[in-house]
């Protein structure tokens, strides 16, 4: 390091000589068990009295404000408070500023009349030196004053400079300490600030680290979770699957020191409560022994908001198919006494919760009733969930009324909501209920009395609030007293019974329905047709129609497809009413023709083909004008053109 010399003329003696082992003495024991401010403190004093220097002082440079600012000041025997002085104008400016040892024998003040504090302290001599770090950059100052003149003197200097390295090695821990704790308190706010518990563990699964998002998880202190083995907050066979995992981690040949822990973890909380954790694990060293983080995040949340997420994605499905089977629906038609009673006992119960039991015979339209019930009662922003019972094998019915848990039996590949839960808040309409089996009659009488249920392949109870509107057209009464219907339920779904009316005992109304059913597939196959004829009429109220409102609904479709001149062909559709409508029809021409009263899709569409093929014969396969096959079955060209490329017709 370069050295700035300056001298002036003495007046005074100068200090008296530098006792080399005295200052080393005074160096070793004034320092060597002292850090921090402790250490500034005794080093500057020791400084003054190993070198008979009165004042001492070691600071900190602040390069951004242009200004040291004391760590420790001793003058007239007694350590004064730090103070922060400007560089510009005193000799310590040189020095920081040259990278060099000054030293000023005497005179300083005259030579640097803007540092007032050479005036303050009666400043005759000055001996100052940087401090600087491993990359050379001045941390720090470390200087002298005396009010006597003070030549130089190689010894002092050398005893100054160890002085000085002694200083600058505890400025650089230091700033290192400080540096290190400023990260530290980093690290700790991001640990701490984590959603997601950390916690690490030693070989034994004893906790010995933990963040604050660990205590909200695990429901309690740090102090009841540090040197606790985790397994105690852990259910099941998840401790002993945690150890495997830590073993694997600790085969060197692991690729990676991390991993995803399989399937999921079952906290338990201080409290009781238990939930699903996902987690990582991952291997450390500390201390030179291996420790594992697991980071834990409660899935509980999420589960159950992709569990509603199901439900709002299956009942959105559900309604769905509800909207396209009210598309086919006319609703309930008919102004005779026998439907206008049963309409008002509607009206009566629909405002309450009671439950509804359905009456009737087979094809009466006991779901529109259901429906006319549901969308008149306070549930009717909820949805109308609809179930039969007859249509479903008895193993699967539980499942479709409960739900399942993945797994809980073959086939069972992912977990389901049931009907129940689709409908909570609304109505479940339980067609054909005499036909569930006894062992689910408990169960549903279950979710009657306490509105709750647990799904199949699972012990979590849920609650629900249903409303139960059921129908059936078997005697139930009979049923019970046969052992073939719980009794008890029984009485619970027949708290306010409605009985439809067979169509033969309300006649008057069906030319109405008769007619809504004709305008309905007119439409749907593009075709005008004209009314329905009283001679139509008289044939369709003369039946008795044992299939009631769905025999009917049957006929007209199969009389709208064989339609003939723009006429429906009641005809060739009717069952014949001598026969009851049990197996065959009456055609035009007086032939009787075996037809079965309800007709599959396939069956439909065959006697659609058939009819359209006859008409294309008939009209030498021509579709438009006059005498037209179009004309001739009461379609629009363009829709009878449709019609025969759809059903792959062709002129042979």
């Amino acid at each position: 390091m370069k050295e700035l010399e300056a001298t002036a003329t003495t007046t005074q003696s100068p200090l008296p000589d530098w006792n080399e082992d005295r200052a080393l003495r005074a160096i070793l024991e004034g320092t060597a068990v002292e850090t921090g401010a402790p250490f500034f403190d005794a080093l500057v004093k020791n400084l003054s009295l190993a070198t008979m220097w009165r004042d001492s002082w070691v600071s900190e440079y602040l390069p951004e404000r242009a200004s040291l600012r004391t760590l420790a000041f001793w003058s007239d025997d007694k350590i004064h408070p730090n103070i922060e002085y400007p560089l510009a104008g005193t000799p310590c400016e040189i020095s920081i500023r040259d990278h060099t040892l000054v030293h000023f024998s005497d005179n300083v003040q005259t030579l640097f009349p803007a540092d007032v504090g050479l005036e303050v302290f009666h400043a005759r001599s000055y001996l100052g030196i940087p401090l600087s770090d491993d990359n050379g950059q001045v941390i720090g100052h470390l200087a002298m004053i005396n009010n006597a003149p003070a030549p130089k003197e190689p010894r002092g200097v050398a005893l100054f400079n160890i002085f000085a390295a002694r200083a600058a090695a505890e400025l650089k821990r230091m700033r290192a300490e400080a540096a290190h704790r400023e990260i530290e308190q980093q690290l700790t706010s991001v640990f701490n600030c984590a959603l997601d518990a950390i916690v690490t563990v030693n070989s034994n699964l004893e906790i010995v680290l933990i963040n604050v998002a660990a205590e909200r998880l695990f429901d309690c202190q740090e102090s009841d979770l540090l040197n606790h083995e985790l397994g105690t907050f852990l259910a099941d066979e998840d401790p002993t699957r945690l150890r495997g995992l830590i073993g694997d981690l600790s085969v060197d040949a692991q690729p990676a020191p991390y991993l995803w822990v399989p399937g999921k973890l079952t906290v338990k909380c201080q409290s009781g409560r238990q939930f699903p954790a996902e987690a990582t694990l991952s291997r450390c060293e500390l201390a030179g022994h291996p420790h594992f983080t697991i980071i834990l995040r409660d899935i509980a949340p999420r589960l159950a908001a992709d569990a509603q997420i199901q439900a709002l994605d299956e009942r959105a499905q559900y309604l769905e198919e509800e909207i396209r089977a009210l598309q086919n629906s006319d609703g309930i038609i008919g102004s005779s006494a026998p439907i206008q009673r049963a309409l008002e006992d509607v009206r009566q119960v629909a405002g309450t919760d009671a439950s509804v039991l359905i009456l009737g015979e087979t094809g009466t339209g006991k779901e529109l009733f259901a429906r006319a019930i549901h969308e008149t009662s306070t549930r009717a922003d909820h949805p109308l969930v609809k179930v039969n019972c007859a249509a479903l094998p008895a193993a699967l019915i539980e499942s479709e009324l409960f739900g399942h848990e993945k797994g809980a039996f073959t086939g069972a590949t992912g977990k389901r909501i049931g009907r129940f839960s689709l409908a909570d808040g609304g109505t479940m309409f339980l067609d054909e209920i005499g036909e569930l089996p006894l062992e689910l009659q408990s169960k549903l009488l279950r979710v009657l009395q306490e509105g709750e249920f647990e799904p199949v392949g699972s012990s979590q109870t849920f609650g629900v609030d249903v409303r139960i509107v059921a129908a059936t057209n078997r005697d139930l009464g009979q049923a019970v007293a046969n052992g073939e219907f719980r009794e008890d339920l029984y009485y619970r779904i027949n708290v306010f019974p409605i009985t439809i009316p067979p169509l033969r005992d309300r006649s008057d109304d069906v030319a109405t329905i008769a007619q809504s059913f004709l305008d309905r597939f007119a439409q749907r196959s593009g075709r005008t047709l004209a009314p329905l004829a009283a001679d139509d009429i008289r044939l369709l109220t003369r039946y008795q129609w044992p299939g009631n409102v769905r025999e009917l609904e049957n006929v007209i479709e199969r009389a709208v497809i064989t339609a003939v001149g723009g006429r429906a062909n009641l005809g060739r559709a009717l069952p014949d009413p001598s026969l009851n409508g049990l197996s065959s029809v009456v055609d035009r021409d007086g032939d009787v023709n075996p037809i079965s009263e309800i007709m599959t899709h396939e069956q439909i569409q065959s006697l659609e083909r058939d009819n359209i093929k006859s008409a294309l014969q008939k009209t030498d396969w021509r579709i438009a004008g006059s005498g037209g096959a179009a004309e001739l079955l009461g379609m629009k060209p363009s829709t009878l053109s449709s019609r025969v490329k759809s059903l792959g017709l062709r002129r042979t």
